[in-house]
This record gives C-alpha cells, structure tokens and sequence, in this order.
C-alpha cells in the first residue's frame, strides 16, 4: 500500500499557482519517501533504527566522544531519548561512555571499534541507497537541485522569526 502524498492537499492547483506551498509539499513528500526506505532498509539489512543510524554518524565524527547533551543535539533528539538510544548501542558493543575524572557528572559516548566498523559499513550502504533511488534523476538535474534547494533554505534562513531552535 502507497502511503498518502502530501502533494495531493494541493492537486488541484493548477500549475502556477500557489508554488511555495507546492514546493515545500513535494519536499516534504519526497523526505519522507526516502526517510521510510532507508528505514526499512537499515532495519532490513542491520537490525538498527534511523536514529540508531544518526546517533553512530555523529559519534563517528567525533574520535573523542561527545557529552550526551551534545549528541542530543546534534542528533535532534531529548536528553531523555539519547540516553535510552546510547544504552542500548552499548548494551550491543556499539559504544561505550565514560564520566568525566574532572566532572564526573558529565558523561561522554564514544564508538567502540565494533562500532566504528558497524558505521562504516551502514555508511557506505546508505549512500548507495541514496544512488538507488535516485538513479533515474540526471547528475546534471541533482547539481542544479543541490543549488535551488540551497537558495530556498537561505530565503527560509533569512526570513526566520524568533529561536531557530524552536522546532529542532
């Protein structure tokens, strides 16, 4: 069953009409096809979740760790979720955290070389996922995608109101 496209609240506007609202619609739309398949596919082929996948990526970055609260950050998710994401890594051997000797208080979650491996690999998978399912689309077509998109997130930047990090 295809799940429902967001494109379709605006299918009957003509062309031409209200593209802002299109737009934002068929990005929506389209990252939310990839983010489903690429979660299907590293559940499929690594037993893990996107953010799993997102929590390994930014500790791959990061040969000294990073604090908990960092990683929250970083990976979009409460202090409370990255706890819960971190144990079950180690519990699997993924990563491993340490208390601070200077701030025993502050906790730090590094990859384990398993872990660092594991990445790897899921890396290298993901990217060709990405080619997968982009595959039909033109490198000349990405390229200049690549520069438009870039240019309606500026405009967005630039026309924020308030904490930028309301949402994140």
């Amino acid at each position: 069953m295809l799940a429902f496209d967001l494109e379709a609240v605006v299918h009957d506007t003509q062309d031409g009409k209200k593209p802002e609202l299109r737009l934002w619609l068929r990005l929506l739309s389209t990252t939310k096809l990839i983010s489903q398949e690429i979660r299907r596919r590293l559940r499929r082929e690594f037993g893990a979740t996107l953010p799993q996948f997102d929590v390994l990526s930014q500790l791959y970055r990061e040969k000294e760790g990073l604090r908990l609260g960092e990683l929250s950050r970083r990976a979009m998710v409460t202090n409370g979720n990255i706890t819960g994401l971190v144990e079950r890594l180690e519990i699997e051997g993924l990563v491993a955290r340490e208390r601070l000797p200077e701030d025993r208080r502050v906790i730090v979650a590094g990859l384990t070389p398993k872990g660092r491996s594991l990445f790897e690999d899921m890396a290298k998978a993901h990217e060709n996922w990405l080619k997968d399912m982009m595959a039909d689309v033109d490198p000349i077509v990405l390229t200049g995608l690549l520069t438009h998109v870039g240019h309606v997130k500026q405009s967005t930047r630039n026309h924020l109101s308030g904490d930028e990090n309301d949402d994140e």
